[in-house]
Parts: structure tokens; C-alpha cells; sequence
């Protein structure tokens, strides 16, 4: 990493590098005021489409990392920046929460039963067998299946929950029909990232905790990648993968001075 470009931007994901949970990882707030004071544009990047940035900030905020609203992205955003490039001011049905809805709203979707381009799935904590059925046989009826993310599980504190891929594992199973994936490892959320920053892939690092999911988008896109240690691959499992991010760290307390360095002069 230190022989390549200077790093001028960076994305970095949420939960397992700056938050366990409710919970701060040490060095999150450090790292996060670094950027801010070395005048870094970086984007905190979440697969998560059930919040806002709004929400997630207030989130953020009470674990004691100041993260601004316009610097959190989600896959709920890059959902929606996608489908307003492929088909402006179309319709969809939304399952999913809050943050899918604002954000399809915020382009100038309207949320519809009746047939929808898409049918949209996001997380939620409240899926039910009515909402999925209703989502089936639309897509039986032409609209075309569009999912956040394709991760089947994901964490509480009371254990696994299911998430969207499980989910959309159930409806395709039942249609025929796989969705298309937007958020990570969809290296499509890396470039809408970068896009939002104005930021040139190869002056950008990513930071994440997962091999399947952060770091091979990050590859794919272009970006140099950094693997902390304080999330889901566990350090044993780095070497079983057929690729390797740019840096392996402990966690992000060992990216603050990385950080803190000065933009390069124009």
C-alpha cells in the first residue's frame, strides 16, 4: 500500500470495523476523526437497508463515533441510484423498511401494488408470508426482481437472524427467478460509492471485516483493500480464500495514523 498512490479517499464498512452492534470498536472514533481533520472525503458503507442515514447516524453518534448524514452509504442508496439510471421515475413494490422506501422515494419512485417495474427487496425485521407472497406473484407477472443485498444471515444479540438472501433465496425458489444483487459483493456499490465521493478508484482504500463480501468488491472495483481482524473472517480463514486483500490489520485502531497523514499537495 505505502508504494502505491497516496490515499485520498476512503470507504470503510460499518458493522465488524467501527461497531460491534451497540458498541464502539476502539479506535473507531479515533480513525473517523483522523479522516475529518486530515480533510479526507470518506463514506461509511453499510449492506444494512433497513435505516436511514439519518438513523444510522443517531446509531453511530451514540456509540460515540461522529459520522455526518451525507457521509453514510447504504445499499438501500445504491439500490435506488441504480434503478433511477436504469428506468427514471418507474414504480416498484418495496419489501423492505424505511430506509429502501425514502430512498426510492427520494428519486422520484412511486411505491405501487399495481404492476410494478420491480419488485424491490430489502432487510427487514417484520417480513411477512403475506408481503413475499404478494412480491411472487408479481414477479410472476413481469416485474423484475431487484434484492439490496445477498446476505442470508446476519447478527443480533439474541443470534442469527435471516436476511435478504435468505429471503430472496425463497422467493426465486419459487419463481424461477434470481434476483439482481446491488449492495456488497456487487462491486457495482463500491463504484456508486466512489461516484458519490468523485473519488478515483486507485487513490481509495476500503477497510472491511469480511473476505466474501467487502474485500472482493473492493478488488473488483479497483480499490486497495484492508481486512480488519475484529469481525467475520476470522484470521485462520484469510489464507483459504483465492484472493488477498492489500493489508491484514488487527483492527482500525491500526489505520488511525494511516489516517491522519496530510493530503498530498496539488
Amino acid at each position: 500500500m505505502e508504494s502505491a498512490r497516496p490515499v485520498e479517499t476512503w470507504l470503510t464498512d460499518m458493522d465488524g470495523v467501527l461497531v460491534h452492534e451497540e458498541d464502539a470498536i476502539p479506535g473507531a472514533a479515533d480513525f473517523i476523526q483522523a479522516l475529518q481533520k486530515a480533510g479526507k472525503r470518506f463514506l461509511v458503507l453499510t449492506n444494512n437497508s433497513i435505516y436511514t442515514p439519518r438513523d444510522l447516524r443517531a446509531r453511530l453518534l451514540g456509540s460515540g463515533i461522529d459520522v455526518p448524514e451525507e457521509a453514510i452509504w447504504t445499499s438501500a442508496l445504491a439500490t435506488a441510484r441504480f434503478l433511477a439510471d436504469q428506468r427514471p421515475h418507474g414504480t416498484a413494490y418495496v419489501v423492505g423498511e424505511a430506509g429502501m422506501t425514502n430512498a426510492l422515494h427520494d428519486i422520484g419512485y412511486v411505491m405501487t401494488e399495481r404492476e410494478p417495474d420491480y419488485v424491490v427487496l430489502g432487510e427487514t425485521r417484520t417480513y411477512s408470508f403475506e408481503a413475499i407472497t404478494k412480491a411472487i406473484r408479481l414477479i410472476e407477472r413481469g416485474a423484475r426482481f431487484i434484492a439490496t443485498n445477498p446476505d442470508p444471515s446476519g447478527p443480533s444479540p439474541q443470534g442469527t437472524l435471516p436476511a435478504t438472501g435468505s429471503v430472496a433465496a425463497l422467493i426465486s425458489r419459487a419463481t424461477g427467478r434470481e434476483p439482481y444483487y446491488v449492495g456488497k459483493p456487487n462491486p457495482l456499490m463500491m463504484r456508486s460509492a466512489l461516484n458519490r465521493l468523485e473519488a478515483h478508484s486507485e487513490s481509495t482504500v476500503m477497510v472491511g471485516d469480511r473476505m466474501d463480501t467487502d474485500i472482493v468488491s473492493g478488488l473488483e472495483a479497483g480499490i486497495r483493500t484492508v481486512l480488519v481482524l475484529t469481525g467475520s473472517t476470522r484470521p485462520d480463514l484469510v489464507d483459504t480464500f483465492p484472493y488477498r486483500p492489500s493489508k491484514v490489520v488487527d483492527s482500525i485502531a491500526d489505520l488511525v495514523e494511516l489516517a491522519a497523514e496530510p493530503l498530498p499537495e496539488a
